[in-house]
């Protein structure tokens, strides 16, 4: 008999992601990566969530007094749905961010946001001490230096939190290239948001080949 397993592989039934505080002002204090390579995985975090269907939440910290509104890049992908705005440094005080999530129903909650040692860190440790599963692509998360980031994850991953990262995300939902339905939306993230990107272009352009 089976063996029900916690922290197993994603899929696009049972999980839900959060993005969080991808705004200008937050971006102007991270040195941990380089940004606009934070700005290319959010993207296919994104990308990915809307192609899967999966339920997406946006979250912006003071986007009026302080911290500017969400990116575009982000926003964009999903044009009918208005961030959360708080005042709160943990999106899990905001009654409308907690209810957000526990509306999605799902357990398994994809965490990703500006900056990695409290915007994400901590509504990552609310949400597994009431009883869900974290998941962090921390190459979509960012901060103040590298080793604030590397800190937080540290303390995400003793807390239980999984650490991956962006790619492996889309991978996790697609699992088999020979899934048609979601196949050519995931060549055209990887051509638009990965250095592969060059490969599956000549692959498909001069070949006529598979280009995963």
């Amino acid at each position: 008999m089976a063996t029900q397993t916690i922290h197993g592989m994603l899929a696009p039934m049972d999980c839900a992601v959060a993005l969080i505080d991808f705004q200008p002002a937050m971006f102007a204090g991270v040195h941990s990566h380089d940004r606009t390579t934070i700005v290319q995985n959010v993207q296919v975090l994104a990308k990915a969530a809307r192609l899967f269907r999966i339920p997406t939440i946006l979250s912006t910290v003071a986007a009026q007094s302080f911290s500017g509104a969400m990116i575009p890049e982000v926003t964009g992908i999903f044009p009918d749905q208005k961030p959360i705005d708080r005042t709160s440094i943990n999106s899990w005080l905001d009654r409308n961010f907690k209810a957000a999530i526990e509306r999605t129903g799902r357990r398994k909650i994809v965490v990703a946001g500006l900056w990695t040692e409290a915007c994400v860190m901590f509504p990552a440790l609310d949400m597994l001490r009431a009883g869900y599963e974290v998941y962090v692509p921390t190459d979509a998360c960012g901060d103040i230096t590298a080793e604030a980031h590397e800190r937080a994850v540290q303390r995400l991953v003793q807390a239980g939190a999984v650490p991956m990262n962006s790619l492996q995300f889309l991978f996790e939902l697609q699992q088999d290239w020979a899934r048609s339905e979601t196949y050519e939306g995931c060549m055209e993230i990887m051509k638009a948001h990965t250095p592969y990107g060059i490969e599956i272009r000549f692959v498909k352009e001069f070949l006529g080949g598979h280009g995963g």
